[in-house]
């Protein structure tokens, strides 16, 4: 199984740190899907879009914006990054994942997960005090859409399904991943299940993360499952440019934009001054951000603790101009992704070994 590199991307409408102006919604969303089609020319793996319901954010609707790039694209997978499971139905998002999946000839996934954003929660008449309950049901109940139909379920905070008939259905078992953030017992949850774990590590030193990854592999085991078999994706933010110099430039004032307006829109106002974004891109840093060889070096720097199989690289977080962004992509794909596969692939252990 090659190791993959990706791309995910939360649509931002942050205001241009030059002009104040914010990007057009229209001019977004296109921007978005030729994004999407660089990087499936490129080579790279995966293309990600996460879901919002804010108006600094273009996408609340994941499956939408996907179905677009399916249509510009020819291989590679594309997937929600993350699904707010716990405010939707589950039976409209395997819907919506099965026409994905069907329309893009079996390339769609869903990373599920609880939301680390609440907005979504009133604007659909949930109640924050079954944040974790309301996972916890709809997750199970999309499993049994995935694996069954047609589907009878109860739970306590959804309406019952007695022999509902879901459609479409597609034509192999839709990928379904967990979210984790901060919370260990996500990540149990995850491995108990038998699920694909998305690891999120957007600051502070990574290293700190590699108990749950253990966590969830050990979890897999006594549920089981065979942890070998079980993908790990890492996901952070990060730029790639020509050099270390020009990826900080570029990328900086577009990310302090993006994490000010962020913050302040939650409450908080926290900066993140240059000297703190550089100190990022070190070795323990979280961020994939630096010349393709410094990309190169931390994957390979994570890879020795995680043993994951993809890594997702949220780029030019704030709205980094269109052509840097392009720019980027490019290489990612022809510099970066190559090199990744052919050292791990000559230096990964067998399925066995991982599994003892």
């Amino acid at each position: 199984m090659a190791f993959e590199l990706g791309i995910y991307h939360f649509g931002e409408l942050t205001p241009d740190p030059f002009t104040g102006q914010p990007p057009a919604p229209g001019v977004r969303l296109r921007e978005l899907v030729e994004q999407a089609k660089a990087a499936d020319e490129a080579g790279l793996d995966v293309f990600a879009v996460g879901e919002h319901h804010r108006t600094d954010f273009v996408v609340s609707s994941p499956s939408v914006v996907l179905a677009a790039m399916a249509e510009n694209t020819r291989s590679i997978a594309l997937s929600s990054a993350v699904t707010v499971l716990s405010s939707d139905d589950p039976v409209r998002v395997f819907q919506q994942f099965a026409t994905l999946d069907l329309l893009s000839g079996g390339r769609a996934e869903i990373i599920a997960g609880r939301g680390s954003y609440i907005e979504s929660f009133p604007v659909f008449g949930y109640d924050l005090n079954d944040y974790a309950e309301l996972f916890a049901q709809k997750l199970e109940l999309l499993l049994k859409l995935r694996e069954e139909n047609p589907v009878t379920w109860r739970g306590s905070l959804r309406p019952a399904l007695v022999n509902g008939d879901i459609t479409p259905r597609p034509d192999r078992e839709l990928p379904v991943w967990v979210a984790v953030g901060g919370t260990p017992a996500s990540a149990v949850r995850a491995g108990r299940l038998g699920l694909p774990l998305s690891l999120a590590i957007i600051g502070g030193g990574y290293r700190q993360f590699a108990p749950f990854v253990e966590l969830y592999r050990s979890a897999a085991a006594e549920a089981g499952h065979d942890p070998a078999s079980l993908k790990v994706s890492v996901n952070s933010p990060g730029f790639v440019a020509p050099t270390h110099r020009e990826a900080i430039e570029v990328s900086h004032p577009y990310f302090q934009a993006g994490w000010m307006a962020n913050h302040h829109q939650r409450g908080r106002g926290v900066p993140m001054p240059k000297l703190a974004y550089e100190a990022q891109a070190t070795t323990a840093g979280a961020f994939f951000l630096g010349s393709p060889q410094e990309v190169i070096d931390k994957i390979m720097a994570q890879y020795e603790l995680f043993r994951h199989d993809r890594m997702m690289i949220q780029l030019g977080f704030g709205n980094v101009p269109q052509k840097e962004a392009l720019k980027a992509i490019e290489l990612l794909g022809a510099e970066v992704a190559p090199v990744v596969r052919k050292e791990i692939a000559s230096s990964r252990p067998s399925r066995t070994e991982m599994a003892s």
